[in-house]
């Protein structure tokens, strides 16, 4: 799955350009708009760089109070930092595509599936939790 972005790319090369070989412009304009829109939302820099699990590690607990493992493309992760607004911005968000270690603790704490938003409260790890689960661990 962290090579989507990949294929996906390929997929809207291949459609843009029979658009335009067969005459139809306004065609291949959209479909270069829309699929480099979900390229886009499939990278996995996505998000720019994140904290990675080791530097994560390195803080003290004190100061980690809530932090989210999440990935590019993943609707419930784009929910949960939505649902939070501002609070969002109080959590240490590790994205999982970017850090191999992070995506191993992830496996680890969901029976091998890189299952996310993986969010770790005080030390708890919580598969998919609701927001308000995640804002009382950012207010505590």
């Amino acid at each position: 799955m962290r090579r989507l972005w990949i294929v996906l790319l390929a997929v809207v090369v291949v459609v843009v350009s029979t658009s335009v070989w067969q005459g139809d412009y306004l065609f291949a304009a959209a479909y270069a708009v829309g699929g480099l829109a979900l390229v886009w939302w499939t990278a996995p820099w996505r998000g720019g760089r994140t904290i990675t699990h080791q530097e994560v590690l390195a803080m003290p607990e004190s100061e980690r109070p809530v932090v989210v493992y999440w990935r590019p493309g993943c609707g419930y992760c784009q929910r949960l930092r939505h649902v939070l607004g501002e609070d969002a911005g109080r959590a240490t968000w590790v994205n999982i595509w970017q850090d191999e270690e992070a995506a191993a603790f992830v496996r680890s704490a969901n029976d091998g599936n890189e299952t996310v938003p993986t969010v770790v409260i005080d030390g708890i790890p919580h598969t998919n939790p609701d927001a308000e689960t995640v804002r009382a661990g950012l207010t505590a």
